[in-house]
């Protein structure tokens, strides 16, 4: 993929239900009017100063009806891409909870100065294909634009806990996440058996509360690691891929290659 394809701006808020863009990480911003819409079935209001955050998945936003005036900026990105520039914090998992119940979020003016800051730079660095290090430069504004969505879900909400037992368990199963069992445990039966239910329930619930099943959050939160660890020159192949108890290097760079879209050498460049 190039960057144009793991990466696409558009001012047309019709996108929003294109299934062709399904998979994508859609982050918008409204700077003028306001647009009804329903998400997971429930009536919503995208307005000015507002942006909204959210996986693009087929059904999950319907009956969009933008009124007269009505502007909006829209950068959407791969998850792939999303997940070679989130940085070094696992806010996104747990910003992410939260935001799958409510994806909009009412920005401050200050906030919202930097919001259009973001936009308009990944814009401009989108249109400059030719620089030597394009790839590199294209991570950088999206991993900005990432570090600054954390910074004003943060100040904004704080700490955001789940009320429901479903929301608990799901806190319970991130926290095992957190602390490092994905290293060793890929598999959904470890954190079923240590939270003391089914893995088919907690692959449900995983769903229901957040939207991903329980393994693509464990396969989310390996690539993110494997991607930063990587980084680190003074690892070999082989003492990452022990590292994350992978049976061989070799079944850690089909892992990788399948998961991030590049070898594992490719990273490192």
């Amino acid at each position: 993929m190039t960057e144009h394809d793991n990466i696409v701006v558009t001012d047309d808020i019709r996108t929003a239900t294109d299934p062709a863009l399904d998979g994508y990480l859609l982050h918008a911003w409204c700077p003028e009017g306001r647009c009804r819409m329903r998400y997971n079935g429930r009536e919503m209001l995208f307005s000015a100063g507002d942006c909204m955050i959210m996986v693009r998945r087929a059904g999950r936003l319907r009956d969009l009806q933008p009124e007269p005036g009505f502007k909006v900026e829209i950068v959407y990105v791969t998850q792939e891409f999303i997940d070679l520039a989130t940085p070094m914090s696992n806010y996104g998992a747990r910003g992410g909870l939260a935001l799958f119940n409510d994806p909009v979020m009412h920005l401050t003016p200050d906030q919202q100065r930097v919001c259009a800051i973001n936009f308009d730079y990944i814009r401009a660095r989108l249109a400059l294909p030719h620089h030597h290090f394009h790839r590199d430069a294209m991570l950088n504004a999206v991993q900005c634009m990432i570090i600054d969505f954390f910074d004003f879900h943060a100040e904004l909400y704080g700490n955001v806990r789940l009320g429901s037992p479903q929301a608990q368990l799901m806190e319970r199963f991130q926290a095992m996440l957190d602390r490092g069992d994905f290293r060793r445990y890929r598999e959904v039966q470890h954190y079923a058996s240590e939270l003391c239910v089914t893995p088919k329930y907690l692959s449900e619930v995983s769903r229901k509360v957040s939207g991903l099943s329980a393994s693509e959050w464990i396969t989310r939160y390996t690539v993110l690691e494997i991607g930063r660890t990587l980084r680190n020159p003074a690892l070999t192949l082989e003492e990452v891929s022990d590292l994350f108890s992978f049976s061989s290097v070799s079944y850690f760079i089909r892992y990788v290659q399948k998961h991030l879209g590049v070898s594992p050498s490719d990273l490192r460049r």
